[in-house]
Formats: structure tokens, sequence, C-alpha cells
């Protein structure tokens, strides 16, 4: 694994980030190149609406990382969001001779993926939940157990095909391999939450910009998966709308001045002055006013995103409460609203777990790019192929195959 490289490609609806990263001589994961392009009107909850401008934006985004990093990249570990994914469970047996095998285990997850998947769908991923043998239940892994029958109960996750074409057309006309694609709060998830809390039991709400991703965990295994159509982005239309601005004024105000949480404001009472534009004079807004457009679309996305805890079996069982994470989880306030909404322990996530240019993707906008290069590397173990060479050089050989039970699902 030293000297390997990975290279995460989170295409999103505010921007596009690639995150480059390689394993270090002590064997930990050092990021190594980051780059960043906006991409605003390029997709939309997730989905690619515009595709000359997503590929455009892809390019600037590698080339960014690739020039810090001193690497050109062949491969891509992609994220995918959107409404169109869906989540359901299934279970698969399979008879054992005595002993289970790793051939075994394969055959049972075989057998739990035999279910009917529309037309229109593809699959992602097949996580398993958990494995019986006879009388012993929830066993974590199996392998090595005496018994006579093996079931298990796997999550998957499938996306609509036309959204998927689209990402890969874009990333491979870009120039690049797509190496996997992967659910963005599953990628999310391998770089703020520990495996303390995923036993415990969590949910991860990555608010982004188009879409806002959840994910439960309970017992250390992913449970639940939804996506809500709505996310950072709605806040900014609604403070550009009311307050006559453009897209880039809100944002900006949004990032300064923003608070979703009101009693935050104590007993300020100044104002906020609007810039003009098409000739408008400036308008000045109380501080009030203008933090309750934010706490009032902030509210209904959380509350969104509690209907659709409750609708699963785990809400109770979220001993670790709720970390929020992506862009959106940087607006002041955040963390106290959400404590008030979901009336659990909040935090908000933060990539870590990795050296490198640390510092510079420590922010929980970053974190599925980071997670999507935490995932290659878990799922790329044991693979000692180079992916890259220095800058200006012929690339390295692309991602064949992955290594580790794990992984292969996954």
């Amino acid at each position: 694994m030293r000297g390997e490289i990975f290279a995460g490609l989170d295409i999103g609806s505010t921007k596009i980030a690639c995150i480059i990263a390689d394993i270090g001589d002590d064997g930990t994961l050092r990021i190594t190149g980051v780059g960043t392009c906006p991409s605003h009107g390029y997709l939309r909850k997730g989905d690619v609406v515009d595709v000359g401008n997503t590929i455009r934006a892809i390019k600037v985004a590698v080339e960014q990382a690739e020039t810090m990093a001193g690497v050109d990249i062949e491969s891509v570990w992609v994220g995918i969001t959107g409404e169109h994914i869906t989540s359901r469970t299934s279970t698969g047996t399979a008879l054992i001779n005595q002993e289970v095998m790793a051939a075994d285990i394969e055959r049972v997850i075989e057998s739990a993926k035999g279910i009917d998947i529309p037309s229109d769908q593809e699959l992602l991923h097949v996580i398993p939940q958990g494995y019986d043998i006879d009388q012993h239940k929830d066993l974590k892994n199996p392998l090595g157990m005496s018994g006579v029958r093996l079931e298990t109960k796997v999550n998957i996750i499938t996306a609509q095909a036309t959204s998927v074409q689209n990402i890969v057309k874009c990333v491979e006309d870009a120039g690049l391999k797509l190496s996997k694609l992967v659910l963005e709060p599953l990628a999310s998830s391998y770089a703020v939450l520990d495996k303390d809390e995923k036993e415990l039991g969590v949910a991860l709400v990555d608010i982004g910009g188009g879409t806002t991703d959840i994910a439960v965990y309970v017992d250390g295994s992913i449970r639940h998966v939804a996506i809500i159509g709505c996310g950072g982005d709605n806040v900014t239309y609604d403070l550009s709308y009311l307050l006559r601005c453009s897209l880039e004024q809100a944002e900006e105000l949004k990032k300064k001045e923003g608070c979703a949480y009101r009693p935050l404001l104590a007993a300020r009472s100044e104002s906020i002055k609007i810039p003009g534009r098409g000739g408008r004079e400036d308008m000045d807004v109380g501080l009030d006013v203008f933090v309750g457009v934010i706490e009032a679309r902030v509210e209904e996305i959380l509350s969104i995103a509690l209907w659709h805890l409750r609708q699963t079996q785990y809400f109770d069982s979220l001993g670790a409460g709720v970390v929020l994470t992506g862009g959106g989880a940087m607006i002041k306030g955040m963390r106290e609203k959400a404590e008030n909404i979901f009336q659990k322990p909040v935090r908000i996530g933060y990539p870590g777990g990795f050296g490198g240019l640390a510092e510079a993707v420590k922010q929980p906008m970053y974190s599925t790019g980071v997670g999507l290069c935490m995932f290659a590397a878990e799922s790329c173990a044991g693979d000692t192929k180079d992916k890259s060479k220095p800058a200006g050089g012929r690339v390295g050989e692309r991602i064949k195959s992955w290594f580790g039970q794990i992984g292969k699902y996954f």
C-alpha cells in the first residue's frame, strides 16, 4: 500500500472537489492535493443538468489537485447522490459444510442479491448488515465458525441508470477513468464518523448544496439511507429572493453573517446593508429578519430529516446522536438548531484520520471528497500496484480490482 495514490471526486451542486491522497511510509493516508471549481447551475439536486460545464469544472478541479500533488491521475472514485437513490434490505441463505469459508460468504451474499432490481436502476452497493449461523445471531464475521445454515441480511443501494450514465459520461469526457461510484453519505461517513459512534448508533446528516443525505449506522453497519432534495443552496435562494440581491451576494452574506438559531443573537439589533443592483439603492435589513429567513429554511430541512429518521426502526437506537457535515453544516448555530429539532446530542463532523495537507481539507465541505479517498484506500487494501507517476510522465496503471471481503461488496 505504501506510495499508493487515490483520487476522490465529489461532483456537487455547489462545487466540484478533487482530493488526491497517498499512503505514507507509516501506513497512514496523507492528503497531497486539493482542487475545487464552482458548479452552480451545472447540477440540480445531485443530477447533472449541464454536461459541458460539468466536464469543464471537473477538469479544473482535477488539474488544481494534480498540480498541488505533483502527480497525474488516471482514475477517480466518484461520489453520487440524488433523490433517485433507493435503499432496500434483502436476505440470503446458504448451506455450509461444517465450517464457514470465504466462498460460503460469497454465496450467501449472492443469494441476497437475487432480488428484482428495476430496469431503470443500477446497483451501487451490497452492504452486509450481519450474519446468522444456526442459533448464533447477529454475527459480524462468520468466517471459520461451525454450522449448517448461513444467513445474511444486506442493504442493497441502487441509483437511477440515466443519472449514473450522465456522471460516467462527464468523468470519461474529462479524460478520466471511473474506478467506482460511491454513495456520498457512505463516503462521508468514512471521514467523519468513528467506530464507537457506528456501534452505538448514529445518524449522519450531510447537508450539501442541492441535497441533504442521511445515513443511519447501528451496531457498526449502515442500516438506512435517505436523500432529501434540498440543502444549503435553498437557503441562498431564499436570501437572494427576499433580499433582492444576487446569488453571489446572498451566499457571501450567509457565510459571513448567517445564523440558523435566533437565540444566539441575544439582544443584537443591528442591521445588514444589502448592496443594490440594477440601479437600486442599498437596503438595510434587520439582523433578526435576515436570520429569520435562514432559520426557517434550516428548520424545514432538519424537520424533513427528522421525519425520515422516525420512519425507521432505529431512531431510538441512536445512542451517539446526530453528526452534521457538508457545507451547509458550517452556518453558525446549526448544531444548536439541530439539537432543538432532533432532541439528541449533535456535533459538527470534520474530516479526520489522515495526515499530509490535513488543514487544507478539515472543513465539513470536504467530507465527501476525503471520504472517497479513505473508502478507496480500504477497498484496495493489499493492492500494491502504482496508480500514477510524477506529473509530466506516463500515467500509472488504473485500479482493476478490490481486495478484502468488505471492499469486494461495497
